[in-house]
């Protein structure tokens, strides 16, 4: 789910990619590298799935709210397999739960 702070950053950024029409948006989620534990285990079994729902929750916010083209968004999920950080903190393990927005040309 997208909080509140997120929304507002989607806005934003949501207004800037409509400007970028030579660019398809792939939208990727990651995780740290902590198993679910808890209700969260019901609705996902692993990392893999959490990562994919985060990037297709931004994906759909984009699509519904700031109005950007279905056909130039993806949503990708990585899991905890592409970290930025060491995980060996709850802050480096923070920065790896994260989603990243980036250009490719399109075809």
């Amino acid at each position: 789910e997208v909080k509140n702070d997120g929304k507002a950053v989607l806005d934003k950024v949501g207004s800037i990619l409509n400007t970028v029409q030579d660019k398809n948006i792939h939208i990727e989620g990651h995780t740290d590298d902590k198993p679910i534990t808890g209700e969260l285990l019901a609705k996902y079994p692993s990392n893999w799935e959490l990562s994919t729902a985060r990037a297709t929750a931004v994906a759909r916010y984009l699509q519904d709210r700031a109005k950007v083209d279905p056909k130039r968004l993806v949503a990708t999920g990585y899991g905890e397999f592409r970290p930025v950080a060491s995980n060996d903190t709850p802050e480096s393990r923070g920065l790896n739960r994260r989603i990243e927005i980036v250009l490719v040309p399109r075809d």
